[in-house]
C-alpha cells in the first residue's frame, strides 16, 4: 500500500466518524433532569414537516346560522305582503312606503338604518347587479333618471325575487328582478348588503 492511499483511507474514515458522531448528537435523548434540547437537535428543528393547518369547527356552525338568518329575513319581508302602500308609512298597521318597509325589515333584525331610499342607498357595502352574488336581506336600489338617483328601495329574498312597497300596486308586493322592463318600473341601479356576511370581506362593490 502506497503512503497517498493510506492517507485516503485515514482521511475516509475520519470523515465517517465524525458524521456518526453529528448523526448521534442529532437523534440523542436529552437526559431527565435536561429542560433543552441538544443544540444540534434545536438546530435541525425547523428542517420538520409543517402540520397541517387546524380544523376550523365553527365554520359549519356559521353557515348554519347565515342560513337561519337568511329564513328569518324572508319570513319577516314576506309576511308583509298585501300590507297596503302608504306614502310615509313606516308599519304594518298605518301601510308602508318602499323604504318604510326596509326599515322596519331591519330593525326586526336589530340593523338600524336611515328613513328615506337614497340615505338607506348610501349604507352598508355596496354589491354588483350579479344575481348570484346577491344573499337574502340584500337592499336592491331602483331609479328611473339616468344619474341613477335612488327613488325606490327593495329587499332580496332569494331566486331572483325581491320584496317591495309598489306604489303602482297600492301595496307590498313580491317581484322579479327580470320582469320585462315597463315606463312605471324603475330600472335596478345596484345593491348593498346591511347585514354582514362571513365572506364580505372578499367583495368588491360597484354600485
Amino acid at each position: 500500500m502506497t503512503s497517498a492511499t493510506a492517507t485516503s483511507l485515514r482521511r475516509l474514515s475520519r470523515a465517517r466518524c465524525i458524521g456518526a458522531g453529528v448523526l448521534a448528537l442529532v437523534v440523542a435523548v436529552p437526559s431527565a433532569g435536561s429542560q433543552q434540547p441538544h443544540p444540534m437537535v434545536a438546530a435541525v428543528a425547523p428542517l420538520t414537516l409543517p402540520r397541517s393547518a387546524p380544523p376550523k369547527p365553527f365554520a359549519k356552525f356559521s353557515e348554519s346560522m347565515e342560513s337561519l338568518r337568511d329564513s328569518i329575513v324572508v319570513s319577516v319581508v314576506r309576511s308583509q305582503i298585501g300590507t297596503r302602500y302608504v306614502h310615509g308609512g313606516t308599519s304594518p298597521k298605518s301601510g308602508f312606503d318602499c323604504s318604510g318597509l326596509v326599515k322596519y325589515v331591519m330593525g326586526a333584525l336589530h340593523v338600524a338604518l336611515p328613513r328615506t331610499a337614497a340615505q338607506q342607498a348610501g349604507m352598508g357595502l355596496a354589491l354588483g347587479r350579479d344575481t348570484t352574488q346577491l344573499r337574502p336581506g340584500d337592499l336592491l336600489t331602483f331609479s328611473r333618471t339616468r344619474d341613477g338617483s335612488v327613488s325606490h328601495i327593495g329587499i332580496y329574498i332569494g331566486n331572483g325575487r325581491y320584496v317591495h312597497a309598489s306604489s303602482v300596486a297600492g301595496q307590498v308586493i313580491e317581484s322579479a328582478l327580470d320582469r320585462p322592463a315597463s315606463p312605471l318600473i324603475k330600472k335596478w341601479r345596484g345593491s348593498r348588503r346591511v347585514v354582514a356576511r362571513a365572506a364580505d370581506s372578499a367583495l368588491r362593490g360597484d354600485s
